[in-house]
C-alpha cells in the first residue's frame, strides 16, 4: 500500500500539475521554434550590410527559451513518475530541479524586463543606417546604392511601412513615384518602419511574459505538492 487520505490527493494533484508542467513545457519548445524560424522575424534578423548583420539578440533568447521547453518535459516526466511511484528519491529531484529552474526564469525574467526594448533598438538602429547609405549613395555610388536598397527593400516589404518617420515615408514615397529611388512596398503604405519594428517584436515578449508567468505559477503549486507528498510518503506506516 502506498500513502493514504488526503496525501493520495496530493499525489494525484501533482500528478495533474506535472502532466500540465509537461504540456507547458511542449508549447515553451514549440512557441519558441516558431519564433525562431518565424518568416517575418527571419527575414529581417538574417540580413547582413557591409560586414554588419542584424542584432542577435532576439535569437538568443529563443534558445535559451527551446533549452528551457526541453528541460521542461524532461523535468515534468520525472515528477510524473515520481508521484505515481512514490519514490522520496524521484521527488527531492524533482523539487530541486523545480527550484533550479524556477531561480533561471526570475532571473531570466528580470533580465528581458530590463532589456525589453534592446531587440527592437538594435534592429532599428540597423535599418536607420541602411536607410542613410541608401539616401547618401543615391547620387554618388550607385552600386553601394543598389546593395543597400536590396536590404532595405527586405524590411519594406515584410513590415508593409517606408521610411523612418512619416517625413521621410513621404519623401521616399515621392522619390519612388518619380523615379529615383525604388524601395517602398508596391502596396502604397505609409506608414513609418520605426512603429513597426517596436510592433513586431512587443508582441513576441508578450507572448513570451504570459508563457513564462503561467509556468512560474504552476512551479510553485508543484514545488508545494512536491514537499507535502515526499512529506507524507516518509511518514507512511507502509511503503
Amino acid at each position: 500500500m502506498g500513502v493514504e487520505g488526503c496525501t493520495k490527493c496530493i499525489k494525484y494533484l501533482l500528478f495533474f500539475f506535472n502532466f500540465i508542467f509537461w504540456l507547458a513545457g511542449g508549447v515553451i519548445l514549440g512557441v519558441s521554434l516558431w519564433l525562431r524560424h518565424d518568416q517575418q522575424t527571419s527575414s529581417l534578423l538574417e540580413l547582413k550590410y557591409e560586414g554588419y548583420q542584424a542584432p542577435s539578440t532576439f535569437y538568443i533568447s529563443v534558445h535559451i527559451l527551446i533549452a528551457v521547453g526541453a528541460v521542461m518535459m524532461v523535468v515534468g516526466f520525472l515528477g510524473c513518475y515520481g508521484a505515481i511511484q512514490e519514490s522520496q528519491c524521484l521527488l527531492g529531484t524533482f523539487f530541486a530541479c523545480l527550484v533550479i529552474l524556477f531561480a533561471c526564469e526570475v532571473a531570466a525574467g528580470i533580465w528581458g524586463f530590463m532589456h525589453r526594448d534592446t531587440v527592437s533598438q538594435e534592429l532599428t538602429n540597423f535599418y536607420d543606417s541602411v536607410y542613410d547609405k541608401v539616401v547618401a549613395n543615391t547620387i554618388t555610388d550607385p552600386e553601394k546604392k543598389a546593395a543597400a536598397t536590396t536590404v532595405l527593400k527586405v524590411f519594406h516589404e515584410t513590415l508593409d511601412c517606408c521610411g523612418k518617420g512619416m517625413g521621410t515615408s513621404l519623401l521616399t514615397s515621392f522619390t519612388d513615384l518619380v523615379g529615383v529611388t525604388d524601395v517602398c512596398p508596391k502596396s502604397g503604405i505609409n506608414s513609418n518602419c520605426h512603429t513597426k519594428i517596436r510592433a513586431l517584436f512587443s508582441e513576441k515578449i508578450y507572448l513570451i511574459g504570459i508563457a513564462a508567468l503561467v509556468v512560474a505559477v504552476i512551479m510553485i503549486f508543484e514545488m508545494i505538492f512536491s514537499m507535502v507528498l515526499c512529506c507524507g510518503i516518509r511518514n507512511s506506516p507502509v511503503y
